[in-house]
């Protein structure tokens, strides 16, 4: 419940398999087609030398995280920062983390600051940044 959020809180993670499978569905909802991620034979002439998810993908996950404790509010009002350290590639796990930093009041409303990370198996940052939410007022 929105009430119960305060600051230092864990946000529970968010794991997620990225597969050639994975990236060229979001290919196709998000029309980008990009040969870097659907086109093996490309990609593999390309520094990255092979395939790697779209950077939305990765902030997707972040927003289902988001979304799974801030519900309503994280769509109507929920906003990220994020920084692309790293990419993604099929096979990659990713973990979702993020913390409550700060729930304050500005100008007469309630707002959740949250750092977040998305992090590979290999423990490197993928995605880091900021996320922003006004909690429902009521729900305070």
């Amino acid at each position: 419940m929105l009430k119960d959020i305060r600051e230092g809180m864990t946000v529970p993670p968010v794991v997620k398999q990225i597969t050639q499978e994975r990236i060229n569905l979001y290919a196709e909802a998000s029309g980008d087609f990009n040969p870097i991620h659907v086109d093996e034979s490309y990609a593999v002439n390309t520094p990255f030398g092979g395939t790697i998810a779209h950077g939305m993908l990765n902030l997707a996950y972040v927003s289902e995280m988001m979304a799974s404790v801030f519900g309503q509010d994280w769509y109507s009002t929920g906003k990220l920062r994020a920084k692309f350290k790293e990419v993604a590639r099929p096979g990659d796990t990713l973990t979702i983390n993020s913390i409550v930093n700060s729930v304050e009041r500005r100008d007469g409303v309630s707002y959740a600051d949250c750092s977040f990370d998305v992090r590979n198996q290999k423990d490197e940052v993928v995605v880091a940044g900021e996320a922003t939410v006004e909690l429902s007022r009521g729900q305070e």
